[in-house]
C-alpha cells in the first residue's frame, strides 16, 4: 500500500464517506477523508494526495468553491461528486477545473474506472516551480527576497512583519496555525503578538484592513495568505 495512489475523499455524509473509504481501500488505494473543505484544507496542508474525490453540495464552502480556489496553487486531480446531473451542472464542475464529474446515486464500478482513468492522464512530471512573486492587488511580494513592494516601490517591514508574511507566502492558499506563526516567529510564549503582527500587516496591504482581502482569518485555526 505504501505505492498505491492516495485519494482523499471529501463528502459532509458520513454513511457515504465510510463507503468510499471502504471500497476505495478494498480496490487498492490509500484513502483518507474530510467531512467539509475546511477539514479537506487541513489535510492537504498537511499531505500530498494523487486524487481527490469531492462532493459538490456541502455545508460551508461547497465542492465548487474549494475546487476553483485550489486550481490557484494546486494541480492534483478533482473528480467532482454531486446529485446534480444536469448538462449545465456539468459544465459548471468542469469550468471550474475539475477533471471529471460523476452524478450520485453512481454504480461504484463506475467510480473506479473514473478513478483510474484520471490516476493515468495525471502529468508524472514534476510540477513547474511556484512563482517567485505574489501579487497582492497593488502589492507585490518577492519570495527570493522577502521583499514587499508597492508598485515597484520598497515597503517598509519590520522584522517581525517580513517573517510573518514570509511565513504565510510560503504556504499561499493554505491556513497557518496562530500557534505555528508563533513558534516560527519567536513568540511561543505569547501567541497573541501573532495578531497584533497581523493588524500591522493588514495596514499596510489591505484597502481596508478592517474587510480583509489577502490576509484572511479562518476562525478557530488560525490566517491565510490568498495572493491574487
Amino acid at each position: 500500500m505504501e505505492d498505491a495512489p492516495h485519494i482523499l475523499v471529501v463528502d459532509d455524509d458520513k454513511r457515504l464517506r465510510e463507503l468510499l473509504r471502504k471500497y476505495l481501500s478494498d480496490n487498492g488505494y490509500l484513502v483518507s477523508i474530510a467531512a467539509d473543505a475546511a477539514e479537506a484544507r487541513q489535510q492537504l496542508g498537511a499531505m500530498a494526495f494523487d486524487l481527490l474525490v469531492l462532493d459538490v453540495m456541502m455545508p460551508g464552502e461547497d465542492g465548487l468553491s474549494l475546487t476553483r480556489d485550489l486550481r490557484k496553487t494546486n494541480r492534483v486531480p478533482i473528480l467532482l461528486l454531486t446529485a446534480m446531473g444536469e448538462v449545465e451542472d456539468r459544465i459548471r464542475g468542469l469550468e471550474s477545473g475539475a477533471d471529471d464529474y460523476l452524478p450520485k446515486p453512481f454504480d461504484p464500478r463506475e467510480l473506479l474506472l473514473r478513478v483510474a482513468s484520471i490516476l493515468r492522464r495525471a502529468p508524472t512530471e514534476e510540477p513547474p516551480q511556484a512563482a517567485s512573486v505574489l501579487g497582492l492587488g497593488a502589492f507585490s511580494w518577492d519570495m527570493n527576497r522577502d521583499e514587499l513592494r508597492r508598485q515597484g516601490e520598497p515597503v517598509h517591514l519590520t522584522t517581525a512583519e517580513r517573517e510573518l508574511l514570509a511565513i504565510l507566502a510560503d504556504a499561499a492558499g493554505q491556513t497557518v496555525s496562530r500557534d505555528d506563526l508563533a513558534a516560527r516567529t519567536g513568540n511561543a510564549a505569547n501567541p497573541r503578538t501573532v495578531d497584533v503582527q497581523v493588524t500591522r500587516l493588514r495596514k499596510k496591504i489591505e484597502d481596508d484592513s478592517r474587510l480583509p482581502r489577502y490576509l484572511q482569518t479562518v476562525r478557530g485555526q488560525g490566517y491565510m495568505l490568498r495572493p491574487d
